[in-house]
C-alpha cells in the first residue's frame, strides 16, 4: 500500500512539472512526457492558473494603487501573457485564422500551423486583449482587491477550460503536438472534480469582498462554457483538439468570465 501510494503521488508530482513546464515559462524539469502526465497535468492546470494568476494579480493590484486603474488591467495582462509566452495568445490568433478561413479541415489546420497571423487572427487578438483590459480596468478601478480577485478568476477560469478541452470523448485534430499528447486524457469526474474545487477556493477567496463570494464562481462557471461553446465548434470544424485550440480555449474562458464579472457587478 505504501508503495502504491508513493508512485501514485510521484505520478501526480508529474504532472505538475509536466503542466508548469508547458504551461508557464517557469523553469521547470519535466521528467516524464506522455500521455499519464498529460492527463495529470491537466486535470490540475486550474492550480498553475492560480500560481500564475496570483502574480499577475499582485502586479496589477501594486500599479493599479500607484498610477491607477487602467495601468494595472494593462500590467496583469501583460504578465499573464509574459508567464505564458503568449502561447494562449497565439493559439487563438491561429483558430480564428483556421476558422475564419473557410477551408476544408485538413486545410484550416495547414493555415494554423503557418507562423505569421491573418486578418481574423488579428481582430480577434485585438477585441479580445481590449476587452480584457477594459473589463479589468473596472474592477481595479473599484479596488485594488477586487481587481485582483478579478485576475484570479480569469486565470483560473483559462485552466479549466483547458481541463474540459481534454476530455476523453474529444479527439486530436492531428497526430503529433502537444494536443494529440493530452487529447481525450481527463476524465469527465476529473474535470468537474477540478473546476469545482477551483469555485470553492475562489469562493472562499471573495470572503475579503462580499461582492465576489458569488460572482467570482459565476464567472469562472460562465468563462468554462463559453470555452467549451468553442470546443464543439473546433471538434465540429476539424476534427478533433490541437494545441492552438486548447490556447484558444483558454483565453475564451479568461475573456467571457472578467465580460461576466463586468456584466454581474
Amino acid at each position: 500500500m505504501t508503495m502504491a501510494g508513493g508512485g501514485d503521488r510521484a505520478g501526480w508530482a508529474d504532472g505538475l512539472r509536466f503542466g508548469f513546464g508547458t504551461l508557464s515559462v517557469l523553469r521547470v524539469r519535466v521528467e516524464r512526457w506522455d500521455r499519464a502526465a498529460g492527463a495529470r497535468a491537466m486535470m490540475t492546470a486550474p492550480l498553475v492558473g492560480l500560481v500564475l494568476g496570483t502574480a499577475a494579480a499582485a502586479a496589477g493590484a501594486l500599479v493599479a494603487w500607484r498610477a491607477g486603474g487602467l495601468l494595472g488591467a494593462v500590467t496583469a495582462v501583460a504578465v499573464l501573457a509574459g508567464l505564458t509566452r503568449g502561447l494562449h495568445l497565439d493559439g487563438l490568433a491561429d483558430v480564428a485564422d483556421g476558422l475564419g478561413s473557410g477551408k476544408p479541415a485538413e486545410d484550416a489546420l495547414r493555415i494554423m500551423k503557418q507562423s505569421d497571423i491573418g486578418p481574423f487572427g488579428v481582430l480577434t487578438l485585438v477585441l479580445v486583449l481590449l476587452l480584457q483590459i477594459a473589463a479589468l480596468a473596472g474592477q481595479f478601478g473599484h479596488s485594488p482587491l477586487r481587481g485582483a480577485l478579478a485576475v484570479l478568476a480569469s486565470a483560473t477560469a483559462a485552466r479549466c477550460a483547458l481541463t474540459w478541452g481534454c476530455l476523453r470523448s474529444v479527439p486530436p485534430a492531428r497526430p503529433g503536438g502537444l494536443g494529440a499528447m493530452v487529447a481525450g486524457t481527463v476524465p469527465p469526474a476529473g474535470a468537474a472534480a477540478g473546476t469545482a474545487a477551483t469555485m470553492l477556493a475562489l469562493a472562499a477567496l471573495g470572503l475579503s469582498d462580499g461582492w465576489s463570494t458569488l460572482r467570482l464562481p459565476l464567472a469562472v462557471a460562465i468563462g468554462v462554457g463559453c470555452a467549451r461553446l468553442l470546443l464543439g465548434r473546433c471538434v465540429r470544424r476539424f476534427g478533433g483538439i490541437t494545441g492552438d485550440v486548447l490556447g484558444a480555449m483558454a483565453e475564451t474562458a479568461a475573456a467571457a468570465s472578467l465580460f461576466a464579472l463586468a456584466l454581474l457587478g
